[in-house]
C-alpha cells in the first residue's frame, strides 16, 4: 500500500499506486462523464505541465448566487504552486451527504461550463487558460471518509509545500 506521507504530488505514478482511477481531461468529462463512479471518494485535479501557467483574468466559472467567482491575476499568481501538479483536491459523499464522485464532479463540470452551480470550491481552475486540459483523477472511499482522507492529502499538501494546493481555499 502507498502511502501518502511519501506523496510527492509532482507524479502520476504515485497517484496510481494509492489506487486513483479516471485520469481523464476535462475536456473528456465535458463530452462523456459517463465514467465516473457512483460512489463516494476524493478527486484531484492535475495539470500536465510543470511551472507557471496562464491565467486569464475572466474565467468560465459560473455566477451562483450572483456571485463572481473570478479572482485578480495576482492572487491566481500568488496561490499558484511551483514543482506540483496537484491544483485541486476535493471529496464527494461521507457522513450525512449523499453526493458521489458522479454527481459532484458533474456539479464541478457544469460550474466550468458557467451555470450557476454550487460548486464553489476549486474555482480558480476555470480561470486557467486551457483548463479544458486539466486532468482529473479520483479514488472511491466505500468504506472511509472522504472529509478525512481529503484533509489528510492536504496537510501532507501543507507540509511539503507551505501552503494549500492552488485552488483550495480551505483545509
Amino acid at each position: 500500500m502507498f502511502e501518502i506521507s511519501v506523496l510527492t504530488f509532482n507524479d502520476l505514478k504515485e497517484f496510481k499506486e494509492m489506487g486513483f482511477e479516471g485520469f481523464k481531461s476535462i475536456s473528456e468529462l465535458f463530452q462523456s462523464s459517463s465514467t465516473l463512479p457512483d460512489e463516494q471518494g476524493v478527486y484531484c485535479i492535475l495539470t500536465p505541465i510543470n511551472g507557471i501557467c496562464n491565467f486569464l483574468e475572466v474565467g468560465c466559472g459560473g455566477h451562483f448566487k450572483g456571485k463572481n467567482p473570478n479572482v485578480s491575476l495576482q492572487e491566481l499568481k500568488r496561490n499558484w504552486v511551483l514543482g506540483s501538479q496537484v491544483i485541486y483536491i476535493g471529496k464527494a459523499g461521507g457522513e450525512g451527504r449523499k453526493s458521489t464522485l458522479r454527481t459532484r464532479l458533474r456539479q464541478y463540470l457544469k460550474f466550468g461550463h458557467g451555470k450557476p452551480v454550487g460548486h464553489w470550491g476549486g474555482r480558480l481552475i476555470w480561470q486557467i487558460q486551457n483548463s479544458s486540459d486539466l486532468i482529473v483523477c479520483w479514488k472511491s472511499l466505500p468504506s472511509q471518509e472522504p472529509r478525512e482522507y481529503e484533509a489528510e492529502l492536504i496537510r501532507h499538501f501543507v507540509s511539503r509545500f507551505g501552503q494549500r494546493p492552488f485552488a483550495n481555499f480551505t483545509d
